[in-house]
């Protein structure tokens, strides 16, 4: 059964989010805060935008509370989660520079880091800062199809619980506070969407998964290929995309339709932008994730000493998928 505390947060986390998103969906069409369709756009409908405000904003508010128990690791997660989103909600309004954004992402896992109790060398630390904001980017790189980046953040949170058995303290409540907002979200995000969360709402994701993923292998609660493999399939599809693009002389730093899951979604719905696509598309992510990585993900917390056999045995489909459907290159239409 599970302890009425642990529902308290997630149906207060599902609850919170469901009305402000109700909130600001009102004023995203009032204030015509709109993702306009464009040739590199998975979708064919102007879209009320800037609906990660509603579940990140129940997140800072826990951690903020928390934070004031006066622990350090929350304090971080805290202050850089805001700057994350903070720097995405303003890229959504206005647009913000590469350089500014890139800046403001690693200036907060500067200071995610910071409060954390490492005590290891710069060249140890460098390789977790590339990490962290490549996972920031990726996740919203990812974001591209109805539902497929609040589905990645519930397959995680839920899996993570159930590879531990429960997460103690605050990092727990955290992972069931996502369940509830992620929950609460896909109620306006899930094909077809009435709402995107825009870059507020992806690169807060994108930090706090990476960062709880830290912590739970610093702390021993999870080791982490197991968190890794949970998150195969945002970060192989985006590596091995970005990749192919680069290798093949694309223009790389520019908007494209070419991950795995929009070719998914293509063959589904005979083009990239159809309701029909995403909405498959999504569920294979999300049965995929369930069928496979999960149990992927036991058996390499079950075999520490194979743990990057079984990492190699998740990405195999989606490694076998992306060669045969060209993930990286752009459809005919698109070129």
């Amino acid at each position: 059964m599970v302890p009425t505390a642990t529902l308290a947060l997630l149906v207060g986390g599902f609850l919170v989010t469901v009305i402000l998103e109700a909130v600001v969906l009102m004023f995203a069409k009032r204030l015509q805060w709109f993702a306009h369709p464009n040739a590199r756009s998975s979708h064919t409908v102007a879209t009320p935008t800037l609906g990660g405000v509603a579940f990140v904003l129940p997140v800072i508010i826990y951690l903020g509370l928390t934070a004031s128990y006066e622990l350090p690791a929350v304090v971080g997660l805290l202050i850089g989660t805001t700057l994350v989103a903070v720097a995405g909600l303003w890229d959504d309004a206005r647009e913000l520079k590469p350089s500014s954004r890139l800046a403001a992402h690693a200036a907060a896992i500067g200071i995610v880091l910071w409060y954390l109790p490492l005590d290891w060398p710069w060249w140890m630390m460098a390789p977790i800062v590339f990490v962290l904001v490549w996972h920031i980017n990726l996740y919203n790189f990812m974001d591209g199809i109805d539902g497929i980046a609040s589905s990645q953040c519930l397959l995680f949170c839920l899996g993570v619980l159930y590879l531990t058995g429960g997460v103690p303290g605050w990092l727990g409540d955290l992972l069931w506070i996502l369940v509830g907002t992620a929950l609460g979200f896909l109620v306006y995000n899930w094909p077809p969407a009435k709402i995107f969360m825009g870059d507020v709402g992806s690169g807060a994701l994108g930090l706090i998964l990476g960062v709880v993923t830290l912590q739970l292998a610093i702390s021993g609660m999870l080791p982490f290929i197991g968190c890794l493999i949970l998150l195969t399939g945002f970060w192989f599809d985006a590596s091995y995309t970005l990749c192919v693009r680069m290798l093949s002389g694309q223009a790389f730093t520019e908007a494209h339709r070419s991950h795995l899951y929009q070719k998914v979604a293509a063959r589904i719905g005979q083009n990239v932008a159809s309701r029909n696509g995403h909405l498959w598309s999504t569920v294979i992510f999300l049965a995929f994730g369930l069928a496979w990585l999960l149990p992927m993900a036991s058996f390499a917390v079950a075999f520490p000493d194979y743990g990057l056999l079984f990492q190699l045995v998740a990405i195999l489909p989606m490694g076998i998928a992306a060669w045969r459907l060209r993930a990286g290159y752009p459809e005919p239409e698109d070129t």
